[in-house]
C-alpha cells in the first residue's frame, strides 16, 4: 500500500493531488493549516476507499514542522510519495514588501521542502524506492522577484537530486505549471478575471496534476504541463533579461 504525504493539501493543487493519488490507490497524509478544509479533502479520499491522515501544521512554525519531519522519518509508517506543494505569492515590489514576510516566503518555498526532502530521503533510500514531487513554477525560468528566484532554486535542486538519487531508487521531479485556476491568486487579493492574463495561458488543476504525476512515474527531473509552457521554458532563458523581466510583471506568480 502506497502512502503519499502532501503539503498545502487543503485546496487547489494540493487537494487535487490528494484526489488523484487516492484514485490511483494511495493512502494520503494531508498537511495544511485549515483543519476544516483538510477534513473535507480527507472525506473525499476516504470515499474512494483510501486512508487519509490529517496533520494540521503551519510549516513555518518549527514545532509543527518537526511533527511533519518526524512523520516522514517514521520507517514503521513509510511514505512512498512526498508532494511539496505549500506556498504563497508576494508582490513584485521587493523594496516595499515587509522583509520578514519575504523571509517567511523564502523559508516556505525553499527551506521547508529542503527539510522535508531530507527527512523523506533517509527512509526512502533505506528502502530503495520513493518519489518526491516539488511544485515549482514556470516563473523559475524568468527573472520574477523573489518568487521566481525561490522556484528557480527548487528546480535546480530537483534536477541535481534526481540525477544523484535515481540510481538508488528515489526520483525527484519539479513540476513547473503556468497560471492555474486555483485560489492562489484570490488569496493575494486579486479577484478572478483581473489578473491581466490571456485566457490561453490558464491551465486547470486536474490537468496539471495528471501530467505531473505521469512525469513523476517516469522519473523525470522536470515536468512542464502543456506544450505552450514547455516552449516558453525553452525560449525564455534565450531572451534578454530586460524583456523577460517585463513579461514577468504581468499577472501574479504562476504555479504555487
Amino acid at each position: 500500500m502506497v502512502t503519499a504525504l502532501i503539503t498545502g493539501a487543503g485546496s487547489g493543487l494540493g487537494a487535487e493531488y490528494a484526489r488523484q493519488l487516492a484514485a490511483a490507490g494511495a493512502d494520503t497524509v494531508l498537511v495544511g493549516r485549515d483543519r476544516a478544509a483538510l477534513d473535507d479533502v480527507a472525506a473525499a479520499v476516504r470515499a474512494r476507499g483510501q486512508g487519509a491522515e490529517v496533520l494540521v501544521a503551519d510549516l513555518l512554525d518549527p514545532d509543527a514542522l518537526a511533527v511533519v519531519v518526524a512523520r516522514l522519518a517514521d520507517a514503521g509508517r513509510p511514505v512512498e510519495v512526498l508532494v511539496n506543494n505549500a506556498g504563497f505569492g508576494m508582490p513584485l515590489a521587493f523594496e516595499r514588501n515587509d522583509v520578514e514576510t519575504e523571509v517567511r516566503h523564502l523559508r516556505l518555498h525553499d527551506e521547508v521542502p529542503l527539510r522535508l526532502m531530507h527527512a523523506a530521503l533517509g527512509t526512502m533510500l533505506a528502502r530503495g524506492h520513493g518519489r518526491i514531487l516539488n511544485v515549482a513554477s514556470i516563473a523559475a525560468f524568468l527573472p520574477r522577484g523573489t518568487y521566481g528566484a525561490a522556484k528557480g532554486w527548487l528546480v535546480s535542486f530537483s534536477r541535481w537530486a534526481n540525477v544523484t538519487y535515481r540510481p538508488r531508487g528515489v526520483t525527484v521531479t519539479a513540476v513547473c505549471p503556468g497560471f492555474v485556476h486555483t485560489r492562489f491568486h484570490e488569496r493575494m487579493g486579486l479577484p478572478p478575471g483581473q489578473e491581466a492574463i490571456p485566457g490561453w495561458m490558464w491551465l486547470d488543476a486536474a490537468t496539471v496534476v495528471r501530467v505531473s504525476l505521469r512525469g513523476l512515474a517516469r522519473g523525470r527531473a522536470v515536468s512542464i504541463p502543456s506544450l505552450r509552457y514547455r516552449l516558453m521554458a525553452w525560449l525564455l532563458p534565450l531572451l534578454p533579461d530586460r524583456l523577460t523581466a517585463r513579461l514577468g510583471r504581468r499577472g501574479r506568480p504562476a504555479g504555487r
